[in-house]
């Protein structure tokens, strides 16, 4: 294939090459008729398929299934079932002519004020990477390609288009890279697609650090990478540093700067080969599974978008009034009830196939009961006082009251940030009014993040957080209220008390064109853990109408040398009298590190189904890097010897069962650590700073003047001693396999002696 694809690019003119980088339309690549290069189709996603037909004001949507949005589908944690919704939209791909799938969308939560959160999967990078993994696995599993998005740090909206993110070194490895790294190297997407922002400095179209050297040459991505629409500022400068794809065509200018770059020599004709090298085999790879002209089973699919509707529900709260039965009156409050608010808005809007209203849902799950609705509130900011007085009333003669509460499109959305976590002041008057009237009341939350809750949460008898979810959600809903579905979603987020407890809250959203991720490591439970902050809902939590004890976990080994893993095993019952599913939690603990570390971290988890009275024996298998931090000198990932606590529970706050195991061998001991602090008693001797000064001018091959032992001598040391460190030298010349030698002399002669035969 890839001598295939050599012949054809030589048979290729340097304007056909140029031309294959840019978009031919909105949606399509450009074809090349007489090599038989076929045009390839791509379309948003990534809870639906948004295939568009016509162009410009007469763009129309065809209609295709909507699926529950990220936030819900990362809540199941169920990486099968978001596998078997990858093959359902491709499948949907396949009639409607799509050759790749927008999508998804792996970007940390950093601030629940983000409004495109809807379209993320977690806080943490663990359970997003794995997510996206089984949901890219499926897609591809039928001919169909992805776009992993959006590369990378696009965790806001406030603009977003020119924003720098400010991030260390190591939380960007750990946390903002590492869903995205898991993705790329286990379930290898067609497509990467590239962030408007920039990094550090450099705008992401042009960010060579990321796309080149770590996507492609790191981490091995074979795919194209691709421009998200409008974010390439300058196209050669775009090509160099990685970029393949631009996004959205045509660009007649774009191509001829490429030409104009090649002939003038400012592009090496090599590098516009590679980028076309890389499109031609995807578009190749898409060509070779024929689509259009087919159907797809939309009621099927409907089916299954209610399934992983009721699987990643969380039913917060429950004094025992769920689930629903003999009630024969319900009040249903709530325009949600009769509007379903199932998707966010932006360039992920999906023109539904069904939609189901919760209403109606509702009466067909209990026929015999009477229900009577009230709006409550309306769809804008205003204050109506009539709507609440009429939706109290109405709760008070009935049974129970159901308040669906949807957070409007006006305070959620792609494009802007939220400025607060709160609902409409309707919203909580009606909530409070209702319940105060009527105690056994339910609020079910369409919303794509976390809300705040504390000015009614203790009035209410239960809580269903439903999120933004999917064209049948409201199916799911009447399932799990009246006890169809034994409720098992789990938050992939936490839910704060306020704001300003969030993580980012002090660094939000940037000024002067800069984000500073200032809590580097800490987002999410990692931050509060740290800080002992007591949370509303913590990451992990969801309750369930039956109740689950673990017990009597062991561990494959208690000790295991580096680049080993283990397998973490432990019993589970299910203790009630319903059959439910149990999200199994497994969470590492690093007793003693050289760099600071989170209290804990998420490295495995599992999802299981169990009768009543029944036990299963889990298995999490725990790889060697759930064990290692990145460290910056080294440029690698880091394990160090000693006690790892594993934590095993059903959320970063409710451990259940702990294990004690003990990491040995390491190469890479507390070492460098101790090794610099040497160098730097040589550089303290006058002969040090001198020998080191000869050292780098043999290095670098020129002299270093003024290196001597005064005070000004060292310091000129300790500065070439950083440098040292910033060229990665000690990493690459591995001292620590031979220890180092015990005069400064000896060192420099070892130093020169491994460079050289490097």
């Amino acid at each position: 294939m890839t001598q295939n694809l050599k012949d054809l690019i030589a048979q290729l003119t340097l304007e056909e090459k140029a031309s294959l980088c840019v978009g031919d339309s909105n949606w399509t690549t450009p074809s090349v008729p007489r090599l038989n290069i076929p045009a390839m189709r791509v379309a948003d996603g990534p809870h639906g398929v948004r295939r568009t037909v016509g162009s410009g004001s007469g763009e129309e949507t065809l209609p295709a299934t909507c699926f529950p949005t990220a936030s819900l589908l990362a809540s199941t944690w169920d990486p099968d079932l978001i596998r078997r919704v990858g093959e359902a939209l491709a499948e949907e791909c396949l009639a409607l002519g799509v050759d790749v799938l927008l999508g998804p969308g792996v970007n940390m939560k950093r601030s629940p004020l983000c409004g495109r959160n809807f379209e993320y999967f977690s806080e943490d990078p663990f359970l997003a990477g794995e997510i996206a993994s089984a949901w890219i696995e499926g897609v591809q599993s039928r001919g169909v390609g992805t776009s992993l998005k959006h590369f990378a740090a696009n965790n806001q909206e406030f603009q977003r288009f020119s924003i720098d993110a400010q991030i260390n070194e190591r939380p960007l490895r750990e946390i903002y890279l590492a869903a995205f790294e898991k993705a790329v190297k286990t379930a290898h997407p067609w497509t990467v697609m590239h962030a408007y922002n920039k990094v550090n400095g450099k705008l992401m179209s042009e960010n060579d650090d990321l796309l080149r050297h770590i996507l492609k040459e790191e981490w091995g991505f074979e795919g194209l990478v691709v421009s998200d629409w409008g974010a390439v500022r300058d196209r050669v400068k775009s090509l160099l540093a990685g970029t393949d794809l631009e996004m959205p065509g045509p660009k007649p200018r774009r191509v001829r700067a490429l030409v104009d770059a090649v002939r003038s020599g400012a592009l090496a004709e090599a590098a516009l080969d590679e980028a076309v090298e890389r499109i031609l085999r995807v578009v190749f790879k898409a060509a070779a599974t024929p689509k259009g002209g087919m159907s797809f089973d939309d009621l099927a699919h409907h089916r299954l978008a209610a399934e992983v509707a009721a699987q990643g529900m969380v039913l917060l709260k429950n004094d025992g009034l769920l689930p629903l039965g003999g009630q024969k009156s319900l009040a249903v409050i709530g325009r949600a009830a009769q509007e379903a608010h199932f998707q966010g808005g932006g360039s992920s809007h999906i023109h539904p196939t069904h939609v189901s209203i919760p209403l109606e849902a509702l009466q067909a799950r209990c026929p015999g009961a009477h229900l009577r609705y009230a709006e409550g509130y309306p769809a804008d900011d205003s204050s109506h006082p009539d709507l609440i007085a009429e939706a109290a009333a109405i709760a008070a003669t009935a049974d129970a009251a159901l308040l669906f509460i949807a957070l409007p499109d006006w305070k959620e959305s792609e494009s802007y940030d939220r400025t607060d976590l709160d609902l409409t002041a309707q919203q909580v008057a009606l909530i409070q009014a209702v319940c105060a009237a009527q105690p056994r009341s339910v609020v079910i939350l369409n919303n794509g993040s976390s809300v705040a809750m504390g000015e009614w949460l203790d009035q209410a008898a239960a809580v269903l957080e439903a999120w933004m979810m999917g064209q049948a959600g409201a199916e799911a809903v009447a399932d799990i209220l009246f006890g169809v579905v034994n409720p098992s979603g789990r938050l992939s987020e936490t839910f704060p008390l306020g704001l300003e407890d969030t993580p980012a809250y002090l660094s939000w959203p940037g000024e002067l064109g800069r984000a500073s991720y200032d809590e580097g490591l800490y987002i999410g439970y990692r931050w509060y853990d740290a800080r002992r902050m007591a949370v509303r809902f913590p990451f992990g939590f969801g309750l369930s109408y039956t109740q689950f004890t673990y017990s009597n976990a062991r561990a494959s080994k208690t000790s295991f040398n580096e680049g080993e893993g283990l397998t973490v095993f432990v019993d589970v019952t299910n203790t009630g009298s319903l059959a439910g599913c149990e999200v199994v939690q497994l969470y590492v603990h690093d007793a003693e590190a050289s760099l600071h570390r989170p209290e804990k971290e998420l490295k495995g988890f599992a999802k299981i189904k169990l009768q009543p009275g029944e036990t299963q024996t889990v298995a999490i298998a725990l790889d060697w890097r759930a064990f290692t931090f990145w460290h910056p000198t080294y440029q690698d990932w880091v394990g160090e010897d000693g006690e790892f606590e594993l934590l095993i529970g059903a959320s970063s706050a409710d451990i259940r069962q702990r294990l004690s195991v003990t990491l040995e061998n390491c190469h890479l001991r507390p070492s460098l650590l101790n090794e610099e602090s040497t160098v730097r008693e040589w550089l303290a001797d006058p002969r040090g700073a001198d020998i080191f000064a000869e050292f780098f001018a043999a290095l670098q091959g020129e002299a270093l003047a003024n290196m001597g032992g005064d005070e000004e001598g060292q310091g000129m040391g300790m500065n070439m001693l950083d440098l040292l460190m910033d060229m990665r030298v000690l990493s690459a010349l591995h001292f620590v396999e031979d220890g180092l030698p015990d005069t400064p002399e000896n060192v420099i002669a070892s130093l020169l002696a491994r460079v050289q035969a490097a």
